[in-house]
């Protein structure tokens, strides 16, 4: 079929996949019997993308029936070929779909962060659930439109935080609900760990390169520009250009100030200060920066300043009896390196009414810091409910029926749209003010239109009529 008819036909053609699949599990439910497995197809197959596989396969309750990767084949894709060798294997996502959509219950897609946006809105056009890695897209505009699309299409969504289905999530929730943590006024968060682009510089974007025989570069570039094919951009290096990935803070926000995010309240900004930029550059992340983000008061909670600092020496200030920082053996590394305990490992500080908190990144609970005048607070913690499933088990028995995703598109699309102000704010290097009710940054026109992202090359258009 051709892909323009494909996609015209989708919306209605996906309204019976739907019907169908939900019913299934419905039907397995309300009888008291097992859901079926969910039949997931991933997109992304490598490096990243292995762990989710695994984790996914993990669970027990997924039946991995495609995967798909624009350089299926290659070293870093093999693991994941041989451990489902039943799968059909495809290079285009959008062939994927075309033969094998009424297969396919579910969709995982940890691709490169520039390439997410085309793949989801496809899987939900067609009524599937959608599994993507943080941060679910790659610009301001794309996030809204996923966020849109995933009411219209009414499926079931969760971005790839996992630490938001896990300890830290239900110890914020029932802290925050009991009133521990209360009128916080202030946060300090930081990633200060190595990253590709440290110590390099660019003048421009990479020369041209020939591509290799194995890769279906058109397809990986996706929504991007026609940027000719260097290695430099492959397997994680992407990570570095603004065009292509969305930084230290777009990487690890989601993992840090999560929790902070949805149950304080934040929304979005309606400033963000660059007070520090080392090494600006208009084509990779700054080797160093400092950013102020301003929310305005919520109701009854009060005006709140979050500072994210990253760069390996651009250490955050901590309280003096900080101690020894919070550290989740189960994270995974950074995209190079590993987290370094001799320094500062990611992590956060909470200044609420009364109480200062510290905490890590993705799962990690937080700890009471004690008051250096008067000891540790005498306080009554509420019993912090225990989960069942886990971030990808959340997602498979929500697309059964039995659960609602913990990190849904409504929630993670306003925490990577913060992230996405804060990136144009490195970017331009200026203070960028912003109106969430007009959805504009109003006192600069070039990061305004930068909200939109980069223009999609002429057939890739049509994902955003989605």
């Amino acid at each position: 079929m051709d892909r323009r008819a494909f996609l015209k036909t989708a919306a209605a053609a996906g309204t019976f996949v739907l019907a169908t699949s939900q019913s299934g599990f419905a039907q397995a439910v309300s009888a008291g019997a097992k859901p079926a497995k969910v039949r997931l197809a991933c997109v992304g197959i490598g490096n990243r993308g292995a762990e989710v596989l695994k984790a996914f396969s993990d669970t027990g309750e997924a039946e991995i029936v495609a995967l798909c990767d624009t350089d299926i084949g290659a070293p870093h894709t093999v693991a994941s070929l041989k451990a489902h060798p039943a799968a059909t294997q495809f290079r285009d996502f959008r062939r994927m779909f075309d033969r094998m959509a009424k297969d396919i219950d579910a969709v995982c897609v940890c691709t490169p962060d520039f390439s997410h946006f085309p793949i989801v809105m496809l899987a939900m056009s067609l009524g599937k659930p959608v599994y993507v890695e943080k941060p679910m897209g790659h610009s301001f505009r794309q996030m809204e439109l996923m966020m849109a699309a995933e009411k219209r299409y009414k499926v079931a969504t969760q971005m790839g935080n996992q630490g938001h289905s896990e300890a830290n999530y239900f110890q914020f929730k029932a802290w925050t609900e009991a009133g521990i943590i209360r009128n916080v006024t202030r946060i300090t968060a930081f990633m200060n760990n190595p990253r590709r682009w440290h110590g390099k510089k660019f003048d421009s974007f990479l020369p041209g390169m020939p591509v290799p025989a194995s890769l279906d570069y058109d397809t990986w570039l996706a929504t991007a520009r026609q940027l000719e094919y260097n290695v430099g951009y492959m397997n994680g290096d992407w990570r570095s250009w603004y065009e292509l990935g969305n930084g230290a803070l777009g990487d690890w926000g989601a993992h840090i100030f999560d929790t902070a995010h949805e149950f304080l309240e934040l929304g979005l900004p309606v400033e963000v200060d660059p007070v520090k930029i080392e090494g600006h550059s208009p084509w990779i992340f700054p080797q160093a920066s400092t950013l102020v983000f301003k929310f305005p008061a919520r109701g009854t909670k009060p005006a709140l300043e979050l500072t994210w600092y990253d760069g390996q020496q651009n250490l955050p200030p901590l309280p003096g009896n900080f101690g020894t920082a919070v550290v989740d053996p189960n994270i995974p590394p950074p995209s190079k390196g590993s987290i370094d305990t001799q320094r500062t490992p990611p992590g956060k500080v909470i200044y609420g009414e009364g109480l200062t908190f510290k905490g890590g990144s993705h799962a990690t609970t937080l700890q009471i810091l004690a008051d250096p005048k008067g000891g540790a607070p005498a306080l009554s913690l509420p019993v912090v409910p225990k989960t069942t499933s886990n971030h990808f088990l959340n997602f498979l028995r929500a697309c059964q029926g039995t659960e609602k995703c913990r990190s849904p598109f409504s929630v993670a699309g306003p925490l990577c749209q913060a992230m996405a102000i804060g990136i144009l704010a490195q970017r331009v290097n200026a203070p960028l003010r912003f109106d969430p009710v007009s959805r504009r940054i109003t006192n600069h026109a070039l990061a305004n239109e930068m909200l939109a992202g980069v223009p999609p090359r002429r057939e890739w258009e049509q994902f955003y009529r989605l």
